[in-house]
């Protein structure tokens, strides 16, 4: 373990590749997430060196929890198909005191106000979808529709995705819409979601489009995610076009829900009370031009958040732990990064098979949520210890704000 500007930094070197600098310190890091750092930081178009965030975890072509620039190509598995997927929290006036205390009303008005989950029946609407959505949302598809129309003159099969439905509307798995206490015990609304249907499809032609591209280097490479789409060739610029609507469509979908769960909110509590009082709004998982080092990079960022000098952002725990809002520090070694939450220890296969229902009970005994089977692989001991994570990650941000859940709602 190096020791870089007296922190505890664990450098890789990597024999035909970059280094790889991580943020690791006292964190678990599995061996299949090393060798996968390893592959990606012998890319012939890294550039300087990977940036490690606590949280790291496996991922799919890359690793989740990495910051990876590049220059003069882009990876689209390693940006993902949950393009744009972020948080959002907002404080409100309202303080603890001010709920009542049976919450489940308040998470019932959520689950009523914001669709959520994903049903497949035949011909039937998929229940995380809008049956006829609302003003706001057609108003925000409004101002996303010109953009797409474009990508899909070129990409004819992405018409097709559900876009416009799914814009304000929750999804499946990790995301999650809470109800937060603050250390003075102010009342929070937060949410996890990204650019649904429609990101999928987007990341999903992509990365296809680069591995047939790619197809006679295929066996060259380490693994068939880390196909690339070079700058200059046919589909670079439209990557670039597609990609960032796609964050763009991920932002909007997050300001629709919360939107919407401000309103359920209302409909719940009694007194007025105002939002905004601080706010953040930050994708964690997207590429997008920046400067590092005197040099114009793109800058993947998958599962990492941007921590610039000032800039506020969101580190999640699981369902059961504290979240953090954060201010960032602007470390340049990290490409200015921090970890998108305290990352998964394990599957969710593995989840399923460790755990009952009556340990999710047990984990989430103070939190108003749902506690079936559907959602043990959300289980907080499926997740690394958010207070190690944010221990080791202690250049790179510093705390504003610990979030205690109170309501949950997943997908």
């Amino acid at each position: 373990m190096d020791n870089i500007d007296n922190e505890a930094i664990e450098v890789i070197r990597v024999p035909d590749g970059r280094p790889i600098k991580m943020w690791t310190e006292g964190v678990p890091v599995e061996e299949d997430a090393r060798r996968q750092l390893v592959n990606t930081a012998r890319m012939p178009f890294i550039f300087h060196h990977l940036a490690v965030m606590p949280d790291v975890h496996l991922g799919k072509g890359s690793t989740i929890g990495s910051v990876i620039p590049t220059r003069g190509a882009i990876i689209p598995a390693a940006v993902g198909v949950d393009i744009g997927c972020g948080m959002i929290a907002t404080r409100t006036t309202l303080n603890a005191s001010d709920l009542p205390d049976n919450l489940h009303p308040l998470r019932v008005a959520i689950e009523q106000a914001v669709p959520h989950g994903r049903t497949l029946s035949h011909g039937r609407r998929d229940e995380g979808s809008w049956e006829n959505p609302p003003e706001l949302v057609n108003t925000l598809w409004s101002e996303l529709l010109p953009r797409f129309k474009r990508i899909v003159e070129k990409y004819p099969r992405l018409k097709a995705s559900n876009n416009h439905k799914h814009l304000g509307t929750l999804g499946t798995g990790n995301h999650f819409i809470e109800v937060c206490f603050d250390e003075a015990q102010r009342v929070w609304l937060m949410l996890h979601s990204g650019s649904r249907g429609v990101g999928n499809a987007i990341g999903n032609t992509f990365i296809t489009l680069a591995q047939a591209d790619m197809r006679q280097h295929l066996a060259n490479l380490p693994d068939r995610d880390l196909a690339y789409i070079e700058e200059g060739s046919e589909h670079f610029d439209d990557y670039l076009e597609a990609v960032g609507w796609a964050q763009d469509y991920a932002r909007g979908n997050r300001t629709a829900m919360m939107a919407n769960l401000i309103a359920a909110t209302r409909k719940v509590i009694a007194k007025p009370f105002g939002v905004d009082v601080e706010a953040v709004n930050c994708h964690h998982n997207y590429v997008q031009k920046e400067t590092h080092f005197g040099a114009e990079v793109y800058v993947t960022r998958k599962g990492a958040v941007s921590a610039r000098q000032g800039e506020l952002g969101i580190i999640p725990g699981s369902m059961g732990a504290r979240s953090y809002i954060v201010r960032g520090l602007g470390n340049v070694e990290a490409f200015c990064s921090c970890s998108h939450g305290a990352g998964r220890t394990m599957s969710r296969n593995e989840a399923r098979r460790r755990f009952s229902i009556a340990d999710q009970e047990r984990a989430t005994a103070h939190v108003e949520c749902r506690k079936d089977k559907s959602v043990i692989d959300e289980i907080p001991m499926a997740y690394k210890d958010i207070d190690a994570v944010m221990h080791a990650q202690r250049s790179l941000v510093e705390i504003v704000h610990t979030l205690r859940q109170v309501v949950c709602v997943k997908g």
